[in-house]
């Protein structure tokens, strides 16, 4: 009796292979999303003064929402120890440096990513302590949330400390 042919196992293995195949080439050649920062728009104020688009106005009387509280503990400066209102555009408030602060925040705003986050667990950091100082800033910045700890305890926390200057206070010598 013939038997009939049907497709062996191979066969079927590479017809799937095949479509996986055009799968993967037509998802390479598609742009990556994340590939590029989304531009963030533009505002005008009624002044006539334009705005990078992070800061989204907070009301009707035209105040952005970028508002930070800062803590600062054992500085060494009693003109730098103490708990400041940091508002931006325009900057205000009682902090000690206000505009400066307002304007380093800007500069280090990107989309996508946390200028607050932390050290990352894990990082190696050289043993060096940079002394006492202590800071918590809490708040809105860029429309999010901000709860962060600030402390000079090694190598990496001195940079991210050195970051934030002026906004923190400077403990250079």
């Amino acid at each position: 009796m013939p038997s009939r042919r049907t497709p062996s196992f191979f066969a079927a293995a590479t017809g799937a292979a095949t479509a996986a195949a055009a799968v993967v080439a037509a998802l390479a050649l598609a742009p990556a999303a994340a590939a590029a920062p989304i531009p963030l728009p533009h505002h005008q104020s009624a002044d006539g003064v334009s705005h990078t688009g992070h800061h989204a106005a907070a009301g009707a009387r035209g105040r952005r929402a970028d508002h930070l509280t800062v803590t600062v503990t054992g500085s060494g400066s009693a003109r730098t120890d103490g708990t400041f209102e940091l508002y931006c555009h325009p900057a205000r408030g009682n902090h000690f440096d206000a505009a400066r602060a307002c304007a380093r925040l800007d500069r280090m705003t990107r989309w996508g990513r946390d200028p607050f986050a932390p050290v990352p667990q894990g990082a190696r950091c050289t043993m060096m302590y940079g002394g006492p100082a202590r800071a918590h800033v809490s708040g809105t910045w860029a429309g999010r949330p901000v709860n962060a700890e600030f402390r000079r305890t090694d190598g990496c926390e001195i940079e991210r400390w050195g970051r934030f200057e002026p906004m923190l206070p400077s403990t250079a010598l």
